[in-house]
């Protein structure tokens, strides 16, 4: 099986080299799209294409500056809108319904390290899927870590750390989350 391959059974648990030529250059292709994303103005032929070639799809809105790891592990519905600094590590499915807006700085990582210091160094990482559900709004600063799903109707406060799934129709703040209010 090769590094990849590991990378894709998204199962936190499997470690794989990140440091792997291939995914390096996969790595390098998405950064340089994302680039190039982040230098051309919004609403032009040339950032729709853009678009196209990272997302397959045009119909969505995302201010500059803008993050993937690989982009082809993110798939978004539509009314998709991203603000300022959304940084989307998606080595593993990084699944986002329709209507859901991330406010600047949000952080969505489906990337972990190992607790040991050898492995660590050698670059091995495993990696765990993340699904948000429809009609969801993170709030500024909001970090979502690997193996969460979030319900439909959820709203994610300003600073909040999501660590464990978050059921529908509430309202989560905190580090970690914390359900603070049903909708």
């Amino acid at each position: 099986m090769n590094e990849k391959q590991k990378m894709q059974l998204a199962d936190n648990v499997t470690l794989f080299d990140a440091n792997d030529k291939g995914l390096v250059k996969e790595r390098r292709y998405a950064k340089h799209l994302c680039m190039q994303i982040n230098n051309t103005q919004p609403d032009t032929p040339e950032r729709s294409q853009l678009l196209k070639q990272l997302f397959g799809r045009i119909d969505l809105h995302i201010e500059a500056p803008f993050f993937v790891d690989y982009g082809y592990h993110l798939k978004v519905g539509k009314g998709f809108f991203a603000n300022h600094g959304c940084t989307i590590l998606d080595s593993a499915p990084v699944t986002i319904g329709d209507n859901c807006l991330l406010a600047p700085n949000v952080t969505l990582s489906t990337a972990n390290h190992p607790l040991d210091r050898v492995q660590r160094a050698q670059g091995l990482e495993t990696c765990g899927p993340i699904t948000i559900g429809n009609d969801v709004w993170l709030g500024a600063g909001v970090t979502v870590l690997s193996d969460v799903t979030i319900g439909d109707n959820v709203v994610v406060a300003a600073g909040a750390v999501v660590t464990k799934d978050v059921a529908a129709n509430c309202v989560v703040a905190g580090v970690p989350a914390k359900v603070i209010r049903q909708l």
